[in-house]
């Protein structure tokens, strides 16, 4: 069976299953400013004309500047797009990412990537990371009383377990969790299984990392070369085999790895490959 090309966040936001992370277009270590500003600008209009539509970024990238860019390069939006951002990490200048997911300071992030993004609602909020100085269920209360103004369509979260997806589930349904996975990072094995269990949106981060398997010899290396792939397609091809709500969110600064990334939609791996990849 043919892996799905796209998926269907909150039942009718459809995507393609390749999105844009767009934390890499700010400057060096995520502050600041790229050097090449318009290279930026032409990466993410890129995006879209491959096809991609679901940018992922956050007002701590930069802090501020991935949104920022975002607007500066695609608004007005196409109707098609789907624009998610989170709040509830902060980026200092030492390159830290304290968290603050204290409602207050939710409200005040939110409104601000409304500003950012010349939007009047955002289609999907996420809260970038529980804050163990918060409860819980104030940050995800707050996220709910955004929606119920119009602030938010969809609620998302990110770096959580199945304990505090189904908690939060609670207060509001969640249609998409985003946290660290990969071929060589299968931590949260168990909250991408609840994502299927649930037909969730699982939106895998930091989704290139191959590990050992990449070397050559390794199943990635394998694959790739047998495929005339890189071994990131085939990194990220194994993510979309996964399960069907795997939506990968690779981020680059690079025209040709932003197009390299795209392809992977039409690298379907064998179920000997698969098996080559544990």
């Amino acid at each position: 069976m043919a892996t799905p090309r796209t998926i269907r966040i909150g039942g009718d936001l459809e995507v393609l299953r390749i999105g844009f992370g767009a934390m890499r277009i700010t400057g060096p270590q995520i502050l600041g400013w790229p050097a090449d500003r318009e290279n930026a600008l032409r990466v993410l209009r890129r995006a879209v004309e491959l096809g991609l539509n679901l940018i992922d970024t956050a007002d701590s990238y930069g802090p501020e500047v991935s949104e920022l860019l975002i607007a500066e390069a695609l608004h007005p939006y196409p109707e098609t797009l789907l624009i998610a951002t989170k709040g509830g990490l902060l980026r200092t200048d030492s390159g830290a990412w304290p968290r603050d997911a204290r409602p207050e300071h939710l409200r005040e992030a939110c409104e601000g990537s409304l500003r950012r993004l010349r939007l009047d609602r955002i289609d999907l909020y996420q809260l970038h990371a529980p804050d163990p100085d918060v409860p819980f269920e104030e940050s995800v209360g707050e996220l709910v009383r955004l929606r119920d103004e119009g602030k938010i369509r969809y609620v998302g979260l990110s770096n959580v377990s199945v304990e505090q997806l189904r908690r939060a589930q609670e207060l509001v349904p969640v249609v998409s969790v985003q946290n660290r996975y990969s071929l060589a990072d299968r931590s949260s094995e168990d909250v991408l299984d609840e994502c299927e269990r649930q037909d969730i949106a699982f939106l895998p981060w930091y989704p290139l990392a191959a590990g050992d398997l990449a070397q050559p010899g390794g199943g990635v290396g394998r694959a790739a070369s047998a495929r005339g792939a890189t071994p990131a397609q085939v990194a990220l091809a194994w993510l979309l085999a996964r399960a069907p709500v795997t939506v990968p969110i690779p981020g680059t600064s690079s025209l040709r790895h932003l197009e390299e990334n795209a392809a992977v939609l039409d690298l379907e791996l064998t179920p000997e490959e698969l098996a080559g990849l544990g």
